[in-house]
């Protein structure tokens, strides 16, 4: 097998290791002595121990009053309202068999909230979306805090609760950890009729019936949504990290193949949980290659831009400074692989058919864009998820090598033919700031603009606006006051609709925003995660209506043109306190909004980066 690998991946991790040499070894440092007394209930009192093993059965109670096997906790995000995490109901006792047959004994050691955001679209429940990632975090390390387990099984799939179950296993990344997901749900309306829809209903030409039932058609079942937004960049990144099972990401919920690898899953903790040289703790295999990987799969797939914050959060905990630079270096060298909603017509199902993650990173690491030499929970190499689960005859698992060619080439595309020569992630700087901006579904014609600033205080100005009349010509809709300090960075997908029209009609537009766009971007230009926000003073509150932004994709270029910016005072939400900070449990994150760092140090309240002072000529 050639272990060729591309200057461009072998010269970005080698910085990434670089700048992260002392944080990564204090990480490390942490771990050997947190691993270093064995078993941790080993140690705990008898009174504790009791405890611990009061509601177990007597079988139980042997394995792990006589320490015989691993204690396995099992993290789960389960409601029954999100289809995404209803199907984990059952996971638990599937998951407790496979560990005692196994040898080990697991447990739910907590439970973790799970917020949706395609619930809290539009609404006042969306300032609380980012910083539920936090909270999550939080809750996985106080079920972990317990301190009498060897491993974990982590169950998740969505936006910010994939990314907060890492970050809370990380902080104990001694301990062994596979993620566990539910699978997508069958394929239902296609993604393009649901937003044709919405346009519609956006221009008035549909009533709330006739959308209602179209996205109850989109959504209609148990599992994942399947376009790819960020709870399916999450499965994809997992798998790329190593940190699930190969191939386990989109299975649908109820198959026997599902069942299969949930199960193999419980069998695969104890044996990576068990001391010798299968113990796979998750803190190692979290490195400055599995992050690169994970970088590289999801610009190869077009997927969410929230990673650009989660992935920063994420390696942070691992001790790992990854940069946005990183992301924008990559794209340049990453070619785009798949086509899957917005990005193109298909749907992740359809992925999974053609090829899915196994023929994707087959692809890559074929192109030496992905590092081969990892550890993973399935065993030492990524090579290994390059191969297809499935079930004999019998119902047994077993697995077979991915085939050369994609079954479904206008979703998925080998290397050396790909839909196009780059990632489509961009980094744009200036003299308002750094934002991010993904161009894989946006059409190269729409790539840069020139035009005159319309300045909202919040998507709901704009959305007036729009059904005034009042968006006419070229412009760039500016809507700041949207950051993590001022109020939690909701997502703004709700504007889809109305700019999608816009564009539609022939007008050249752009978004520009310290707020999120979510994993949904698609055909608009949206220059996103604008840092330093404009309620820590960055030059989105120095913008006027009128004012001509020019916002190019491909020379990374994001300014305001002739314009002082340095002789304006702050206006709108630069200028003092934001909004309502009551409502909705807004008053219970006061202490996150004050402390969290800012978009590209990944929007954390966790080793929070001081905020900037107020200048227009950050990003110059």
């Amino acid at each position: 097998m050639s272990s060729y690998l591309h200057p461009a991946l072998e010269e970005v991790t080698a910085e990434l290791a670089a700048r992260s040499r002392s944080t990564r070894a204090a990480y490390l440092e942490r771990l050997a002595a947190s691993s270093a007394a064995g078993p941790a209930r080993g140690a705990a009192g008898c009174s504790n121990r009791a405890h611990s093993m009061a509601a177990c059965d007597p079988d139980e109670r042997a394995v792990l009053g006589g320490e015989r096997g691993p204690g396995i906790a099992i993290v789960t995000s389960y409601n029954d309202m999100l289809s995404a995490h209803q199907p984990f109901a059952t996971y638990p006792t599937v998951l407790r068999r496979a560990v005692m047959k196994a040898g080990g004994v697991a447990q739910v050691a907590g439970g973790v909230p799970a917020m949706c955001d395609g619930i809290t679209q539009g609404r006042a429940g969306m300032e609380l979306s980012l910083f539920s990632r936090e909270v999550v975090a939080m809750a996985t390390a106080i079920g972990l805090a317990h301190d009498t387990f060897d491993g974990a099984l982590l169950l998740g799939v969505c936006d910010k609760i994939v990314p907060g179950l890492l970050i809370g296993a990380l902080s104990f990344g001694h301990l062994p950890a596979i993620l566990v997901p539910a699978g997508p749900m069958p394929s239902g309306l296609p993604n393009r009729e649901k937003s044709r829809v919405r346009q519609l209903h956006a221009e008035g030409r549909v009533g709330a019936a006739e959308l209602l039932a179209a996205e109850s058609a989109s959504y209609h079942a148990p599992g994942t949504c399947t376009f790819y937004g960020t709870a399916n960049s999450n499965q994809i990144l997992v798998e790329a990290m190593g940190l699930q099972l190969p191939g386990a990401a989109f299975v649908n919920p109820g198959t026997a193949l599902r069942g299969a690898l949930s199960a193999a899953a419980g069998r695969r903790i104890v044996e990576i949980a068990a001391p010798g040289p299968e113990q796979a703790p998750i803190g190692e295999i979290v490195d400055e290659r599995a992050v690169s990987n994970a970088v590289v799969a999801l610009l190869a797939t077009g997927g969410s831009t929230n990673h650009t914050m989660h992935l920063v959060a994420i390696a942070a905990a691992a001790g790992i400074e990854l940069r946005w630079e990183d992301f924008a270096e990559l794209s340049r060298h990453v070619p785009l692989l798949a086509r899957i909603y917005p990005n193109g017509a298909a749907d992740v199902n359809h992925f999974q058919a053609a090829g899915g993650t196994a023929f994707l990173f087959d692809q890559l690491l074929g192109a030496g864009l992905m590092h081969a030499d990892v550890k993973t929970v399935a065993g030492p190499g990524l090579r290994r998820y390059t191969r297809v689960p499935g079930l004999d005859p019998t119902g047994r698992l077993v697995d077979a090598a991915v085939g050369g060619e994609s079954a479904e080439p206008d979703v998925l595309r080998a290397a050396a033919a790909p839909f196009a020569r780059d990632g489509g992630l961009r980094l744009l700087r200036g003299n308002l700031g750094r934002a991010v901006i993904k161009v894989s579904a946006v059409a190269p014609e729409h790539r840069a603009l020139v035009a005159p600033a319309r300045v909202f205080e919040d998507q709901e100005g704009l959305l007036a606006a729009f059904a005034a009349g009042e968006l006419r010509g070229d412009l760039v809709a500016v809507v700041r006051g949207q950051g993590p300090r001022a109020n939690g960075m909701p997502e703004l997908h709700k504007l889809t609709p109305a700019l999608g029209v816009l564009l539609d009609r022939g007008q050249r537009i752009a978004l520009l925003t310290d707020g999120r766009m979510s994993g949904a971007s698609g055909k608009v230009p949206a220059a996103i995660h604008c840092t330093p926000e404009a309620a820590a003073g960055g030059p989105l509150a120095l913008v006027r209506d009128g004012d001509l932004v020019e916002l190019d994709c491909d020379a990374g270029r994001l300014e305001a043109i002739g314009v002082d910016l340095d002789a304006r005072a702050p206006a709108g939400v630069g200028a003092g306190p934001v909004g309502r900070t009551y409502g909705v449990g807004r008053e219970l994150f006061a202490g996150f909004r004050e402390r969290v760092g800012p978009a590209d140090a990944g929007a954390s309240i966790f080793a929070a980066q001081p905020q900037p002072q107020p200048t227009s000529a950050v990003g110059r």
